[in-house]
């Protein structure tokens, strides 16, 4: 076992028990792949949702009761692409990547 194991060892050893838990957690969130662990810790959503964006929200529900989708392969087809210049897209590192 390398020092820095053994340390750690030691000092889970000594966390209280009515600290247990939130060691636990901690330990846990250094697992976490990096996207989940920039999920865990983005600020909560707080922007308010407007009464425009709800009942947007309300008619895209109430059209997708009664219609499908429409498949992305059909979108990406429509625009002219193939879904291997999707799949292996890369923008160029000297193309400004808004243009």
């Amino acid at each position: 076992m390398t020092p820095d194991k053994q340390q750690a060892h030691a000092l889970l050893d000594r966390v209280p028990p009515d600290q247990m838990t939130a060691a636990v957690r901690f330990l846990e969130f250094l697992l976490l792949d990096p996207v989940d662990r920039s999920l865990a810790i983005a600020p909560i959503e707080d922007e308010e949702i407007s009464e425009e964006e709800e009942q947007a929200v309300a008619r895209s529900k109430e059209w997708f009761k009664h219609n499908d989708g429409i498949p992305f392969e059909q979108v990406v087809a429509e625009l002219g692409f193939t879904m291997d210049q999707i799949r292996n897209h890369r923008l160029d590192e000297d193309r400004d990547p808004v243009s």
